[in-house]
């Protein structure tokens, strides 16, 4: 793990606040959803990308039905293989 220098705190909710900076790099923006790990002694946040649900793909990903699914992958749920 990389060390950026970057010291924030918490507020009285929880909350901290990216710095510009790093939102810019990591190219995250406002509402984008960031999953939560932990482990060991580390708080990990990852920025999520869509993927489908049937194969996995980050290409063309549409939501159906609350659902991601790519472009590849609706074609053949319509039967257009």
């Amino acid at each position: 793990m990389k060390s950026t220098g970057i010291v924030r705190k918490v507020d009285d909710m929880g909350r901290i606040v990216l710095p510009i900076e790093l939102r810019r790099a990591m190219e995250i923006e406002d509402g984008s959803p960031l999953e939560i790990y932990v482990e060991e002694d580390s708080i990990i946040l990852k920025a999520c990308k869509p993927v489908c649900i049937f194969c996995g793909s980050d290409q063309g990903v549409e939501e159906f039905k609350g659902r991601c699914v790519c472009a590849s992958c609706r074609s053949e749920l319509r039967g257009e293989q």
